[in-house]
């Protein structure tokens, strides 16, 4: 252990009152229900603690001082009898918050206790357990793609600390939603719950499809010759590609309507609305040229 004058930051000419004043706010800083992410701050705390057990007391510090015990209290040498005793010695048994130490501190009138006691209140009584509190929330962000919404399988998501946990999309969940994960936030404290992971979706672009509440749209090319006479068309879905019937002359621009081919919805799922585009051929060919044209005499 460190030399306890330079723990708490006083010379060794410090008075009884530079050295409590340096404790007390050490332990402010570093006390563990105000760290509860900083898994260092327990140590420096414990480290201040025992360094008052020892600077603290009168009779230790002169023994420390002259060289019959050492920074954590104990003889340095067998057989001698000084007052440094077990309370200093015996590790973190008996501490409020369980860090070390302040049974020592009642042994020699008050001490650390009476310090904690001031900066913590009803913390450091009743037996030194704290009040209850629920754990932080924690925010986290879950992108997902439109065949993740409609799959009956989990989605994987990375939470904030590195933990993956696995995710069921409720039905009709929309792009910026916040989906509450409960108990997966940071732990709570004196036995309380933990806090919860407010999960945030963002829906990842598609190119085929264009979101319209549970619904998808879609464009889809047809061929002039099935526009005309009518047939099967490959239309993507979802779930992946389907053919559907188009009828015979069929006009571009014309929208179909697929039940249930849609996003997942609570009173269930949408549909997938189909728009067809005729597409001519790169190159018009010598029964195409006719047919045009009388079309074109028709309308004179």
């Amino acid at each position: 252990m460190r030399d306890p004058y330079d723990i708490l930051g006083v010379s060794k000419q410090a008075d009884e009152a530079d050295i409590k004043k340096a404790f007390r706010k050490l332990a402010k800083q570093y006390h563990p229900d105000r760290n509860a992410d900083d898994p260092k701050a327990k140590d420096r705390f414990a480290e201040a603690n025992a360094a008052y057990e020892v600077l603290g007391d009168a009779t230790k510090r002169a023994q420390f001082d002259r060289g019959e015990i050492d920074a954590t209290g104990k003889p340095r040498f067998q057989g001698f009898g000084g007052g440094g005793g077990g309370g200093a010695g015996g590790g973190f048994e008996g501490f409020p918050f369980g860090f070390g130490g302040a049974r020592g501190a009642r042994e020699a009138g008050g001490g650390a206790e009476d310090i904690f006691s001031h900066l913590f209140g009803d913390a450091m009584r009743g037996g030194g357990r704290g009040r209850a509190t629920k754990g932080d929330d924690l925010q986290a962000e879950l992108a997902v793609t439109i065949e993740d919404m409609v799959s009956d399988t989990k989605t994987r998501v990375t939470l904030p600390g590195g933990r993956e946990v696995e995710v069921t999309l409720p039905p009709g969940v929309a792009d910026g939603q916040t989906i509450r994960l409960r108990g997966l936030g940071r732990p709570g404290s004196g036995g309380a719950e933990a806090g919860d992971v407010l999960l945030t979706i963002r829906i990842e672009a598609d190119s085929r499809f264009t979101i319209e509440g549970s619904n998808l749209r879609t464009r889809v090319p047809l061929d002039l010759d099935d526009a005309v006479l009518g047939g099967k068309l490959r239309v993507p879905t979802a779930t992946g590609a389907i053919d559907m019937n188009v009828p015979a002359m069929t006009s571009s621009g014309r929208t179909f309507r697929l039940r249930g081919k849609g996003l997942p919805a609570k009173g269930g799922p949408g549909d997938l609305l189909v728009t067809v585009e005729i597409r001519l051929p790169d190159e018009a060919d010598e029964h195409l040229l006719e047919f045009a044209q009388a079309r074109r005499a028709a309308r004179v």
